[in-house]
């Protein structure tokens, strides 16, 4: 599937499809990466992809003039990328978006904040100034995410004659929530964004909470269009790389741990503030206090992935995650019984494993652009899997008639959901894998990506 249309298709965003290692020897290692945005931009032939270098082999590499065809990789100055990238990115629009400040404490605009909002404005200054310099005339740049809001904004003033799209991969917050930001601020975001001809969400409540953040604070979107597109799992490839050897080996290690005769409850996760483990751990340990039947018989498989440790606050929150595994485990477990299975590091192997031995799949965040491993479990899942689904995860929107919808705050609920889905009968069980698994399926990433394309083109 390539797309037929020739004119040349520029990609932004902070991650490339690539990243290097400095090896001891002085050498310089590469290794690709995956995800949805790669494997859509496949689909392409003419494209430049241009991206952030995020470690020292990134940067050296760029020094010495290493780089993958079609990839252009800026050597931002890594006090500016960390402002940029941790201090305003991942710690006040992530926030702000995902409704996670303790309003009584924090966010606290000061200073501090100015400066590191300077950074962030260098830091979408240069990619606006790199896109100009690559694309061709009338070329497509597709902006990805929140950590380029300004770029489009500042690419269309230096090229008026570039097709300029924005995607959104996160949720957008409501008027009442973004307007936390400093009124200045909150206007730079928004006019940003509409600086391109065309801003994309994952569901049409993030596309609505944008439009109403530019009608409410500017009087209307303007020119910009406004367009949804909700990811889809890359079926074909989660099925092939699902049945080889050294997913088939971890099938065999995880249900020995698990033992042979026990059902076990799935999540697979980043410590990412607003995947709500931890309520989620709760949850399971009010099933097991509540319904103490469910002893002996379930298991918990937790897999948690480190995410964002350079901050105070993910690593208290990945600490939190195994005491409260730890307390369960110690409250409940017995000599043949351990009700928690939590694995504090990265395995997509392993992962894929626990997705085909799921009975149910819990996914319960706070707030979720979408959740891609809403979608990738009934995809795999050996013998069909119920699916607990916040209803705060953009998959709710396509996939919350098949599935045991939550409230992720509300831990007694989630509980009962669990026990609902773990007694789901064979055949309602069958029929909503089937039919998640076709909801999930339905925009592939290279059509997700080709539609906006055609969308943007258009």
């Amino acid at each position: 599937m390539v797309a037929q249309n020739s004119a040349q298709v520029l990609v932004a965003s902070n991650r490339g499809p690539v990243s290097y290692a400095l090896h001891e020897d002085g050498s310089i290692g590469s290794r690709r990466g995956g995800g949805g945005l790669v494997s859509g931009l496949s689909a392409v032939e003419d494209k430049v992809w241009v991206c952030a270098a995020l470690g020292d082999g990134d940067r050296e590499a760029v020094r010495r003039g290493v780089s993958e065809p079609g990839v252009r990789m800026l050597d931002i100055d890594p006090a500016v990328h960390a402002d940029a990238y941790n201090g305003i990115a991942n710690s006040v629009l992530w926030f702000v978006h995902h409704m996670l400040y303790q309003t009584p404490v924090e966010p606290v605009f000061d200073a501090g904040f100015r400066r590191q909002w300077a950074a962030y404005e260098a830091y979408n200054r240069a990619f606006a100034e790199a896109l100009a310099e690559e694309a061709e005339p009338g070329a497509a740049v597709l902006v990805q995410d929140y950590h380029l809001t300004l770029a489009p904004g500042m690419l269309r003033e230096l090229r008026e004659d570039l097709r300029i799209g924005h995607f959104s991969h996160t949720p957008w917050a409501p008027v009442d929530y973004f307007r936390l930001l400093p009124d200045d601020i909150g206007e730079q975001v928004l006019r940003g964004v509409l600086g391109a001809d065309r801003a994309a969400f994952l569901t049409r409540r993030w596309a609505d909470s944008f439009t109403e953040c530019c009608t409410r604070i500017l009087g209307g979107t303007g020119r910009t269009r406004i367009g949804v597109h909700g990811l889809g799992a890359d079926a074909d490839f989660l099925r092939r790389r699902s049945r080889e050897a050294d997913v088939d080996t971890w099938v065999a290690t995880l249900r020995e741990q698990v033992g042979a005769d026990r059902k076990t409850i799935v999540r697979v996760d980043r410590t990412e503030l607003s995947k709500n483990i931890v309520r989620g751990l709760h949850a399971f340990r009010s099933l097991l206090e509540e319904r103490p039947e469910w002893r002996e018989r379930v298991v918990h498989v937790a897999f948690a992935y480190p995410s964002r440790q350079d901050l105070a606050v993910y690593r208290d929150y990945t600490a939190e995650v195994q005491r409260v595994a730890d307390d369960i485990n110690a409250t409940y477990g017995t000599a043949g019984w351990t009700p928690v299975l939590l694995r504090v590091d990265d395995d997509f192997a392993r992962s894929l494993a626990a997705y085909r031995l799921a009975d149910v799949a819990l996914v319960n965040p706070i707030r979720d652009g979408m959740n891609l491993v809403a979608k990738e479990v009934p995809v795999v899942s050996d013998h069909g899997c119920a699916l607990v689904l916040s209803r705060e995860a953009g998959a709710y929107e396509e996939m919350g008639e098949d599935a045991i919808v939550v409230n992720p705050y509300d831990v007694t609920a989630t509980a009962a959901a669990l026990h609902e889905a773990l007694t789901m009968g064979g055949d309602e069980r069958a029929g909503r894998t089937k039919r998640l698994a076709d909801a999930a399926t339905a925009l592939p990433p290279q059509q997700w990506f080709l539609d906006q394309l055609e969308a943007l083109r258009s």
